[in-house]
């Protein structure tokens, strides 16, 4: 599987100490240019299956934004593979040049099906879903942000022997298939603490159906609003971010994520010690989208873009 048998190694990037706290940043978003960090990680397995099984053609569901939907775009053009995207939101039927992620997928061969939302959000089990997947007899399909058993199993390969030293490992947390296998791997000395990106009480549900392990705690004080939702403070806060390390963030995920450690440990919150690990996850590809829907409202944009 040539894209995912030569990618770069994650490494791990010191930013020093901070209010008497060592953090550490493992940049997952290294591995590769697009398909990078948990994408990398969640569908190396998955294509694998298919390719060993002779699967035509992939079927998976994603956002204006989707990182996942990118991903698996580019997978799906550098292995020969058909890849089909659901995506949410049928006005996004007549303006998919206007997303940057969409139009990317389409130019990678992506076959773009935009839905209503309500219908989108029963996936498989919506009538009008069914007839799609009938349509293609031989195929993969892949849930919305690639969660599933064979992501989880690639997820559990982010830590190495040498980050069970560390006290905490921190992730931002989506549908809950990397911060699932960040558990799965951890040594139970560790805490992994995950930081919700959107309004999903439910995911902790779904994470105590996958492990038995007790070492994890998730925060879901900093969504900023919902999924994608951001706002000046977070767009500020990133820029001086990479003023300083000089590490891109993405504003969905991993901002979210490094504002609130931040603030926690700055207004004396963090209680999951001194020597901290931050799961970079990737998903730069949707900072130039992120920045044209910044600007139509007149906001604060991020000053660096991939």
């Amino acid at each position: 599987m040539k894209i995912f048998d030569t990618f770069k190694s994650s490494i791990n990037q010191s930013l020093g100490n901070i209010y008497g706290h060592s953090i550490v940043i493992k940049r997952e978003d290294l591995i590769h240019p697009i398909v990078s960090g948990n994408k990398f990680r969640k569908l190396k397995y998955i294509f694998k299956e298919v390719i060993d099984d002779n699967i035509p053609v992939i079927i998976t569901f994603g956002g204006a934004f989707s990182n996942h939907l990118a991903a698996t775009a580019t997978a799906g053009k550098s292995l020969g593979i058909q890849t089909l995207g659901i995506v949410r939101g049928e006005e996004w039927k007549k303006k998919i040049s206007q997303s940057i992620t969409l139009n990317f997928c389409q130019k990678k061969g992506m076959h773009l099906i935009c839905i209503p939302r309500k219908i989108y959000a029963k996936k498989e089990t919506a009538l009008e879903v069914k007839k799609i997947l009938k349509k293609y007899p031989k195929h993969r399909l892949i849930p919305e942000g690639g969660t599933e058993a064979l992501a989880i199993k690639g997820c559990s390969e982010i830590l190495d022997p040498a980050d069970f030293g560390f006290d905490s490992v921190c992730c931002s947390i989506g549908t809950g298939g990397t911060f699932t296998g960040l558990i799965q791997s951890s040594s139970s000395k560790q805490t992994v603490i995950g930081f919700n990106a959107l309004n999903n009480p439910s995911v902790k549900d779904y994470i105590l159906t996958q492990t038995q392990k007790t070492n994890w705690a998730i925060n879901s004080d900093y969504t900023f609003g919902g999924y994608a939702k951001t706002d000046n403070s977070l767009i500020s806060f990133m820029n001086s971010f990479y003023k300083q390390y000089k590490i891109p963030l993405d504003p969905i995920y991993t901002g979210k994520m490094l504002f609130a450690i931040f603030d926690l440990i700055k207004t004396h919150k963090w209680k999951w010690g001194k020597r901290i690990l931050i799961i970079h996850t990737g998903g730069l590809q949707g900072i130039s989208g992120m920045n044209l829907q910044l600007q139509k409202k007149n906001a604060l944009l991020l000053s660096y873009q991939k």
